[in-house]
């Protein structure tokens, strides 16, 4: 074989570099001369965890959020709601025994500094899925909407009367009456100023249309037959709901004191009670004067008790005069209904039933008419939190709550019964409740629980009564037994929050 020559290896060596470079320079022309930085997402580390920068702003945003799966046994609807109305209330075989939940809650917050101060906007949204939905897709839930500047806040948020722990001062179930709760947020104007060392005030504008308007009863029901009269009392049910539009928001105060042993907060409001008319279609009848009327609270959270690290101790006292629904308030309801076996020979079965209202009027026109007459509420609700190890956690929690209606409002109630014979007739009412639940956290932000709760339904009303009609699968024209009665109700839980 002839060898190749070194002449022959150099010549054959720069043709391909040359070829090498002429392509290359083919391509780098179809380049451009220079490429875009890229925009990192950066962390925002000034508000804590999970904030990021929004690229290309100053704008920090955050977004988190969880998934939750509930199950809620012999109650009344979900999260362990006691069977204390309609048909689980009656014990029918209509009422669902079990009830679940499925919910994914997403919430975005964003925070901007600026010369006047943090702007920050916040938006918490659930779906859910539940058993009875009559909605194939579920529903959904606006909780809080609202935008925070200069010390104000405008939109929808936990309201300046309520406390931080809302109605859970250890609970899971969401229907812990005996304060108040508007854990879904309500609409609002406030203004919160810091005095430092933890002491802040805060007043506030809020919507009572949604959640702060309990019944407003005129007992002479015009145009209503005498049997369809008597139909409302078993359901809880004092009358024709008679409220009328709002015509002034809520104006609520707060003082409140963090400090590293706790929280002390004192809360007051006043609510319009104003009626539409005394004969509900008919303007020309005339309506009652307007009235105002008021609640005050008064809450103490304790922390890192000798129990435990971590321990506390929360409770507040609620009182209210023509606002009941800062006593009882959030999703619970404002009537109860609760059946059971009976233990007077000839009744059929025994019952308690018990309403809420602000207030009581009666009347067909301005020239007989009553005045509203406020009805009194009180209400004491805490828990205390225990946990066990890093891992187990339980606490232990309860309330009571009075409804009481004065002497006139009282009788105007039972004389729109008519005052049966066999019945003694008082629309006061007690409810106290007590439960506890226990917490397993295997891994970080992963929690299952279980909940028991007993609810007690304490009447004030005696004796055995013939109802003409008591509605649901229940039967007409038979005798009943006026009767306390008690409840139990559970709930599982498990949740991922991210």
């Amino acid at each position: 074989m002839k060898p190749i020559k070194t002449t022959s290896i150099r010549t054959l060596a720069l043709a391909s570099a040359a070829a090498f470079l002429a392509y290359g320079s083919a391509q780098a022309a179809d380049l451009p001369l220079k490429a875009k930085a890229v925009e990192y997402v950066k962390v925002c580390s000034i508000y804590g965890a999970g904030f990021y920068y929004i690229p290309g702003t100053d704008t920090c945003i955050k977004l988190g959020g969880y998934l939750r799966a509930d199950a809620t046994l012999y109650g009344s609807s979900a999260y362990n709601a006691p069977a204390w109305a309609s048909n689980a209330g009656q014990k029918n075989r209509v009422a669902n025994n079990f009830i679940f939940r499925s919910r994914q809650d997403i919430n975005i917050d964003t925070r901007t500094a600026t010369e006047y101060g943090l702007v920050r906007t916040y938006f918490d949204a659930t779906f859910n899925w539940t058993t009875g939905d009559a909605v194939a897709g579920g529903t959904l839930g606006v909780y809080y909407a609202f935008i925070q500047f200069a010390g104000f806040t405008f939109g929808k948020a936990v309201s300046q009367f309520d406390t931080p722990w809302t109605g859970y001062p250890g609970n899971n179930t969401s229907f812990l009456i005996g304060g108040y709760d508007d854990v879904t947020g309500i609409n609002q104007i406030s203004y919160t100023a810091e005095f430092g060392n933890g002491v802040s005030a805060s007043v506030s504008l809020e919507d009572p249309s949604s959640y702060l308007q309990s019944g407003l009863y005129n007992t002479s029901n015009p145009g209503l037959t005498a049997t369809q009269i008597n139909n409302f009392y078993p359901a809880g049910i004092y009358g024709t709901n008679s409220y009328a539009g709002v015509e002034v928001p809520d104006i609520v105060g707060k003082i409140r004191v963090d400090q590293a042993w706790g929280l002390f907060q004192v809360s007051a409001a006043a609510h319009q009670v104003r009626a539409s008319y005394y004969t509900p279609t008919l303007e020309t009848s005339g309506h009652p004067g307007d009235t105002w009327g008021y609640a005050v609270q008064g809450a103490l959270s304790l922390k890192n008790l000798p129990t435990g690290p971590g321990d506390s101790f929360n409770i507040t006292a609620t009182y209210s005069n023509g606002a009941t629904r800062y006593v009882i308030g959030g999703v619970s309801p404002t009537s109860f209904a609760i059946f059971s076996n009976n233990s007077i020979p000839g009744t059929y079965q025994s019952m308690a039933f018990a309403g809420a209202a602000d207030g009581v009027f009666n009347g067909l026109n301005n020239i007989v008419g009553s005045a509203i007459q406020k009805t009194t509420a009180w209400g004491v609700r805490g828990a205390f939190n225990h946990n066990w190890s890093p891992f187990w956690s339980s606490s232990l929690f309860g309330s009571y709550t009075a409804i009481d209606y004065n002497g006139t409002a009282s009788a105007m109630i039972c004389g729109a019964i008519g005052n049966p014979v066999g019945m003694a007739c008082n629309p006061d009412f007690r409810i106290a409740q007590i439960g506890t639940v226990t917490r397993w956290t295997p891994v970080k932000n992963l929690t299952f629980s279980g909940e028991v709760m007993y609810t007690y339904l304490d009447q004030s009303h005696s004796g055995v009564v013939t109802w003409n009609a008591v509605g649901g699968t229940k039967p007409n024209a038979v005798t009943y037994e006026l009767k306390d009665q008690g409840v139990w109700s559970g709930n599982l839980r498990v949740q991922r929050t991210f």
